[in-house]
């Protein structure tokens, strides 16, 4: 092992992968991270025990150099001062280590919960609002894409730098992400040649905007599930949760990857699956995603870190080659991503990424 423990602040990971049985997992969690050394911690949402505020609170409060981030919160569940009053609480509980970061949705799930869909031009003017509040400014009558408020005002003594991140698919919202937010967090699954693409297009629309393309972060989000984890679990953080992608938005995974839209037709058509109800990595069995791997293309799982930490380690330094400033471990816990992480630090150059901050956004 190397003797080097400085911080790996090129990789993150998401705290309470997949489907937990309890957010109080995260406590573990945190500490096996800050041992390993980790960088930073990402939180994802889901409308039953991974509400983001209450957990990345949880993670502030047990952490002392992890960064945290929401990737990712939405911008239309929660008015706009309960939001930058969250985020301001979250940057000074953490001294600097928060980065807030939004998405799109599922368009299903806000249609089904009758949520008014998410826009590229609302998402900029909330990126617009949240940098005014955080600077202590009063703004009075604001008329814009996220609603019409007579009044938002934090404190007029703050003048607070909180970066902002997105999730990003598309190149509209790519593009948004390079001209006015600080970091993006790409998508599980995304192929070489989609990563580079998006790597670009956030970079270029950054150098547009008069902005320093370097200082936006792009995040890669790769699945990371080493051969020392138990086959069915495997199966589950592999084929399970890309089913479930397929399932919420397979149209635009396929249309963002250029893959064959007739596999995904085959997919939805089979009989298994048009008569599932829920997530399929939440609450199939093993013998039902061992179906669902046959409907499913090799080439499409391809993109992940899977097999010895040696050759885990060898595809995450390829996701850098591809131009991306980080590396979310995806889909495993620090425990389970120990044996890849000291194995990635064993072999890491000296002076590798020594000007990346702990905080993913900055």
């Amino acid at each position: 092992m190397s003797a080097d423990r400085s911080p790996l602040n090129e990789l993150g990971f998401y705290t309470l992968p997949g489907a937990p049985k309890s957010p109080r997992d995260l406590v573990q969690e945190v500490a096996d991270a800050e041992s390993l050394g980790l960088g930073s911690c990402f939180i994802s949402e889901r409308f039953n025990i991974k509400e983001a505020v209450t957990l990345s609170g949880a993670v502030g409060a047990v952490s002392t150099t992890l960064g945290i981030a929401t990737a990712a919160t939405n911008h239309n569940t929660r008015h706009p001062l309960v939001t930058a009053s969250y985020a301001t609480t979250m940057h000074r509980l953490t001294g600097g280590r928060f980065t807030l970061g939004i998405g799109r949705g599922i368009g299903p799930l806000y249609r089904a919960y009758g949520l008014p869909m998410v826009t590229t031009a609302q998402m900029e003017d909330f990126a617009g609002v949240m940098r005014r509040l955080f600077r202590g400014e009063v703004i009075i009558g604001h008329d814009g894409p996220i609603g019409k408020y007579p009044v938002l005002a934090l404190d007029p003594s703050f003048d607070e730098n909180i970066p902002l991140g997105l999730t990003a698919f598309g190149p509209r919202t790519l593009e948004l992400a390079g001209r006015a937010f600080d970091c993006v967090v790409l998508h599980t699954f995304f192929t070489d040649e989609t990563t580079r693409r998006c790597v670009r297009v956030v970079k270029r629309a950054a150098e547009e905007a008069g902005r320093d393309p370097d200082s936006v972060r792009v995040w890669s989000c790769f699945a990371t599930i080493g051969d020392h984890i138990a086959e069915d679990v495997r199966l589950k953080k592999t084929v399970g949760r890309l089913a479930t992608y397929l399932q919420g938005y397979g149209d635009l995974m396929v249309e963002t990857n250029r893959w064959d839209p007739e596999v995904l037709r085959r997919f939805r058509d089979d009989e298994f699956i048009k008569g599932f109800r829920g997530a399929l990595d939440n609450t199939a069995t093993n013998a039902e995603l061992e179906h669902v791997a046959t409907l499913i293309p090799a080439e499409w799982l391809a993109p992940a870190a899977s097999g010895s930490p040696e050759q885990c380690v060898a595809a995450i330094r390829g996701q850098f080659d591809l131009g991306v400033d980080g590396v979310i471990l995806h889909g495993a816990s620090p425990r389970d991503l120990a044996p890849i992480v000291e194995e990635y630090r064993r072999t890491r150059p000296v002076g590798a990424f020594a000007r990346s901050s702990a905080n993913p956004g900055l």
